[in-house]
């Protein structure tokens, strides 16, 4: 049996012998065919790399939400312009005491009151002669856990800060950056607010979402480190209303978001006999719209990656059967002395293999060196994925395999008479 065995392995060494010589010959041909194959490779990584670290840092942004958060706030939207538009935010003070107090809605875990000034009249922050134009923020006790803040000093609200409309607050990094020296501690300074004083209990970790601020660009999204919170009530005081721009609550899970938030809003419309439209919006489904968004493009990139291993493809089994033309009369005498069609059509194949598997190699390096250089233009973390290294490995082998199948079919079915006599 030892015999046998060297004398196949052998065999296939002499015809990876042939194949190697059969490309040095044509260098550049080989080249270019592997250069279609490694564009396309490293597309294909490229792609699924971009997708992966995409979703995680949309991801790691939208946790700063809090994910299983749901915010219910009046809808303006009025289908008939002659109807009289009932004044207020539909979500009172009242409201919040009775939804403390009510078991009505099993998927709420946690909710906090929100209230901004922003319809009523601009708030600045001064101390001294510095000032920030951050947002004031009016809101209850749970509002850091429900948003998962945290905070690098200090502490947060707690239940007798609201109730007794205490003039305290708790502010952002660049809050920070704006009114005080770099080594100088917050808390128990003062701030003010138009004319009322605030103590700083507290100063809330930097949060990142560099990611959803460049994708809206309308400025509609709150600086999340130029934050000023204050307790909602004591907001209301200063602005002289008793209304809640929205209630943010936490579900019980993040399955449950939608039906805790249908539940407030079934829970208020009673408490105003239907008098209120409201709206509904949940982490959930911004996570949901994200992986839509990056499945859409992802799908795109990778047609437009298989687009390009397909006209590689062609250009291998282009290049294999101009080899087979060439290379007529050579096949004719190797026949002629007693080679088989399995050994002729072997070393076609294991021509077309090396050609793809040489493009498949240099398209994980290049896959490799562009996710680095994507990485330090946009500061966007790229990890490739390892199972798409091997994906695009594997795709490129069976590339090669099936692109040198008909020329290498084609080379074994000449007739040894008509390939010696062929010019």
């Amino acid at each position: 049996m030892k015999p046998a065995s060297n004398t196949l392995w052998q065999f296939w060494l002499d015809l990876l012998g042939q194949a190697l010589l059969g490309l040095a010959d044509h260098k550049l041909r080989t080249a270019l065919s592997a250069t279609g194959i490694a564009i396309g490779i490293a597309a294909v990584i490229l792609i699924a790399t971009v997708n992966r670290s995409g979703k995680e840092v949309i991801f790691s942004e939208l946790q700063t939400f809090g994910l299983k958060s749901v915010w219910v706030h009046r809808n303006y939207k009025v289908d008939d312009p002659r109807r009289v538009i009932r004044g207020g935010t539909g979500i009172s003070n009242d409201d919040i005491n009775a939804l403390k107090a009510s078991a009505s809605c099993p998927a709420l875990a946690k909710f906090t009151p929100i209230l901004w000034p922003g319809r009523y009249a601009p708030l600045f922050a001064t101390r001294g002669n510095r000032y920030s134009s951050a947002g004031v923020e009016g809101v209850g006790s749970a509002y850091l856990e429900i948003n998962n803040d945290a905070l690098v000093v200090g502490r947060g609200f707690n239940p007798q800060d609201i109730e007794r409309r205490r003039a305290v607050a708790v502010i952002g990094e660049q809050v920070r950056n704006d009114l005080f020296a770099a080594d100088e501690n917050p808390v128990g300074k003062e701030l003010r607010i138009a004319d009322d004083k605030f103590e700083i209990i507290g100063v809330l970790a930097y949060k990142d979402r560099s990611f959803l601020a460049s994708i809206n660009s309308t400025g509609g999204q709150q600086d999340p480190n130029g934050r000023i919170l204050i307790p909602y009530n004591r907001l209301q005081t200063m602005l002289g209303t008793e209304d809640i721009t929205m209630i943010q609550g936490e579900a019980v899970s993040p399955g449950m978001a939608r039906a805790a938030a249908e539940q407030i809003v079934a829970f208020l419309k009673r408490r105003h006999q239907d008098a209120f439209k409201y709206r509904i919006e949940t982490m959930q489904q911004y996570v949901a719209n994200a992986d839509v968004i990056l499945g859409i493009v992802s799908t795109i990139g990778l047609v437009a990656a298989t687009v390009s291993l397909l006209v590689a493809g062609l250009g291998i089994l282009n290049i294999m059967s101009t080899s087979v033309i060439e290379r007529t009369r050579e096949i004719g005498l190797r026949k002629a002395i007693g080679g088989g069609e399995g050994e002729i059509m072997s070393q076609f194949l294991i021509e077309a293999t090396l050609i793809s598997l040489l493009g498949g190699v240099f398209g994980l390096l290049l896959g490799a060196v562009s996710s680095v250089a994507i990485t330090a233009w946009t500061h966007y973390p790229l990890v490739p994925e390892f199972s798409f290294i091997v994906i695009g490995f594997c795709v490129s082998l069976v590339v090669g395999l099936i692109s040198g199948v008909y020329p290498a079919y084609r080379a074994a079915k000449l007739r040894p008479v008509e390939a010696l006599r062929y010019e």
